[in-house]
């Protein structure tokens, strides 16, 4: 009989949630010997017993950031911190006709506040598992409240770009904490598929409601989504385990330690640069869509309607996304929608009618989805601690700072939007090729991450 629950003891223990005071109901007293944490009464500081209430069961010690205040203030911290880059269709529109930019200034400012978040999120990967995550959430409030706010006085071109540069940076700061903390999520897949959930509803909100608003109501809205998150900021964890904290991060098991050690170094690193090209044609696509369907055959009112109803092929792309995931794994549902990215933005190359910009733009959104949710979520099996996690806005960001410059520069030498379009094509193949190559390799040498789910 002293075989059996040794067994028993140590399949238990390879799942966090099971409740070794009910695994010994099941067993025989003798054989209980063998089930630590459970022989006596757990005692306090001062030598006396613990009441039940008081009593911490380890195999009931959860992570953090699995609570569900936790959840919800990340999620709604990254639908507001990535709120320029969903609503920068119509936030470029307005730029042009509130502030008179031209499509080249545009595509610099949206650049600045995007490479904004980029540099905001990578000085804040650095800082992430040192600093108070309450503390680094509300410097990134500070910084993009005043920066919005002096963009409400400040309205010349010189002086916008910079100030987006700073607001940026804040939402940056901001949103790459909330990111790392959905991360840091015992099922990040999950997680990451419910921001992205949330991200069809605020996405076809702000498309729908910005474009009423003056200039300076848009920045208003902004200042107000942040400050919102200040009686909450108790919900973020600090991301310091005290000694006396109930709830703390588990320590990965034996085979995910085994499996992190034998993942090269450069993986993550790799997926992030792919993430940047990814992310260079999503950039300049989201930022010039509506732009470019204006200037060509696509009817105004026609387009407005086309971007709103479009976010809602989000919700599409998470539910399939999860049910391809299951069965296929993370890589291999990415290179297919990263091949099918790259034919719809080609679509565009020979110009916008109403029926190209309906498939397109549709399309777009249903792929952005997929796409997101494998990168975010390959990045998080790699990645336990954050460091990576909270670099993943900064790849975002550098990717939308170099994205849109480039579409600037094409403009500017007189090439149209196709040769944007044409560029958004060949970022997505690059980006189909970092990621077919490391899945090849993998597959080979480590088969349980290539196929992980």
């Amino acid at each position: 009989m002293t075989k059996l629950p040794q067994e028993i003891f140590y399949l238990a223990t390879r799942t966090v949630t099971i409740d070794r005071h009910a695994l010994c109901k099941m067993l025989a007293p003798h054989e209980r010997a063998f089930i630590p944490c459970v022989q006596s009464q757990p005692s306090d500081a001062s030598g006396d017993p613990m009441s039940a209430s008081q009593s911490i069961d380890p195999m009931r010690v959860t992570s953090p950031f699995d609570q569900w205040r936790c959840i919800v203030i990340s999620l709604y911290m990254t639908l507001v911190g990535y709120g320029v880059l969903v609503g920068i269709p119509v936030i470029s529109s307005a730029w042009v006709n509130l502030l008179g930019f031209s499509e080249i200034q545009v595509g610099r400012v949206a650049g600045a506040d995007l490479g904004g978040l980029s540099l905001g999120a990578f000085t804040t990967s650095f800082l992430v598992a040192k600093v108070n995550r309450r503390w680094l959430a509300v410097l990134g409030i500070a910084l993009a409240v005043l920066a919005n706010g002096l963009c409400i006085a400040w309205i010349e071109y010189s002086q916008v770009l910079w100030l987006r540069l700073l607001a940026g940076f804040g939402s940056g700061i901001y949103t790459a904490v909330a990111v790392s903390s959905l991360g840091a999520n015992s099922k990040p897949a999950r997680a990451y598929n419910a921001m992205l959930f949330a991200f069809a509803f605020s996405q076809a909100l702000e498309l729908h409601f910005l474009p009423l608003l003056s200039m300076a109501n848009i920045y208003w809205v902004f200042i107000l989504c942040f400050l919102f998150t200040l009686p909450f900021i108790g919900w973020i964890p600090s991301g310091i385990v005290k000694g006396g904290d109930v709830t703390q991060t588990l320590e990965p098991t034996s085979d995910k330690a085994a499996l992190d050690a034998q993942i090269p170094k450069y993986v993550p690193w790799l997926c992030l640069l792919a993430m940047v090209i990814t992310y260079i044609n999503i950039g300049s696509y989201w930022t010039y869509i509506e732009l470019a369907a204006l200037a060509d055959q696509a009817t105004p009112a026609w387009t407005g309607k086309v971007l709103v109803w479009s976010s809602f092929c989000s919700i599409v792309g998470c539910a399939f996304a999860t049910l391809l995931s299951n069965r296929f794994g993370l890589l291999r549902p990415l290179l297919v929608a990263l091949f099918s990215m790259a034919l719809i933005v080609g679509l565009l190359v020979n110009g916008i009618t109403d029926s190209t910009l309906l498939v397109s733009v549709f399309s777009f959104n249903l792929l952005w989805i997929f796409i997101d949710v494998y990168q975010m979520s390959i990045v998080a099996n790699i990645d336990r601690v954050g460091k990576y996690a909270a670099m993943i806005p900064a790849a975002q960001g550098l990717g939308q700072i170099i994205g849109p410059n480039l579409a600037a520069s094409l403009l500017a030498f007189n090439l149209g939007f196709s040769s944007v379009f044409a560029m958004c094509l060949g970022a997505a193949l690059l980006a189909l090729a970092i990621y077919a190559a490391m899945f090849v390799r993998l597959r080979k040498t480590i088969p349980a991450f290539a196929y992980a789910a």
